[in-house]
């Protein structure tokens, strides 16, 4: 079953188009496929450039497939060792170790951004979500 592409849900990566970072123009389109995993290839009509699905994304860059990457970073999360994520995802060491340390900057570079977005300092937010998180509890 293959899962249908939201071709209004992605945006011209390139910084020199008129729509770079504008969602739903119209002008993004379907070019074709690559890959074993026939991964989308999309076109801005405007600038005519080419863009994987995956660009601008967690997995842009990554060969393992998402489902697998999803499983590895459950299984750190739940406290197993890259080893032995490794071995319960069947995946090599260094493969669990470059996904975890991607996920972890993806981590970071969003909190950041978030951050200067709203001007919070990360102490504020620590103690906004405590006490979100206390309220939910009573």
């Amino acid at each position: 079953m293959e899962i249908s592409l939201k071709l209004s849900d992605f945006f011209c990566p390139n910084e020199s188009c008129g729509n770079h970072g504008k969602k739903g123009l119209g002008n993004i389109v379907l070019l074709d496929t690559y890959g074993k995993d026939q991964r989308k290839l999309l076109k801005c009509k405007t600038c005519n450039v080419r863009f994987s699905e995956r660009h601008s994304t967690f997995f842009f860059g990554l060969h393992t497939k998402e489902s697998k990457i999803k499983e590895v970073i459950s299984y750190l999360l739940e406290g197993m060792s890259f080893r032995e994520a490794a071995i319960a995802s069947d995946l090599d060491k260094d493969t669990v170790q470059r996904i975890w340390k991607r996920f972890l900057n993806s981590c970071e570079e969003s909190v950041d951004s978030l951050l200067r977005e709203f001007n919070i300092k990360l102490e504020d937010l620590i103690i906004l979500l405590h006490n979100r998180i206390k309220k939910k509890t009573r």
